[in-house]
């Protein structure tokens, strides 16, 4: 499947937007692997801050936004107490947040794109490990992050237990 990945941009806030509900509202009617809620995460805001901030990278399949993920130097408090594989600031390092993937191109490779563009934009951007959290029962992508390369580092506490996700695996890929 053809697929481009490219930086964000403003005049994709809206469809963003639309792909977050869409992927919420079909994570609510099965399994919620990654405990995501609509209207609680992701939402329009996240698509607003990863665009402005210039971190945010969409997936499309013939002029359409299929997939995105967002790549930045920002870890979640809970990063700071694991063990990591070296220790550096989080300018050597990049995080990989709300990585999303259409319902209707599940199962099509888009994840695989998007991770593989994850690595080569990290070695082009000369960092030295790509990091992430995932919440402990989301089997699916664990599987993926697994497949390519990352290796658990630690379990943590992100503070997200009112949502009823207790614990989350932080995983880590050395480039």
């Amino acid at each position: 499947m053809e697929t481009t990945i490219e930086l964000g941009q403003a005049k994709d806030i809206d469809e963003l937007e639309q792909l977050y509900d869409d992927l919420n509202d079909y994570l609510a009617k099965g399994i919620n692997y990654p405990g995501w809620i609509k209207g609680i995460y992701p939402i329009r805001e996240t698509a607003i801050d990863g665009v402005k901030s210039g971190t945010l990278y969409v997936a499309k399949h013939n002029g359409k936004i299929i997939g995105s993920i967002i790549l930045n130097h920002e870890p979640e408090p809970a990063y700071y107490n694991a063990k990591w594989g070296f220790e550096t600031d989080y300018s050597d390092v990049f995080v990989i947040h709300t990585f999303v993937v259409h319902p209707k191109f599940m199962k099509c490779g888009v994840g695989k794109g998007l991770m593989d563009f994850a690595d080569e934009h990290g070695i082009k951007s000369q960092v030295k490990s790509i990091r992430l959290d995932v919440y402990e029962g989301n089997r699916p992508a664990i599987e993926l992050y697994e497949k390519r390369g990352f290796k658990y580092i630690d379990t943590v506490d992100l503070g997200l237990g009112n949502y009823g996700l207790d614990w989350f695996k932080l995983y880590e890929k050395l480039i």
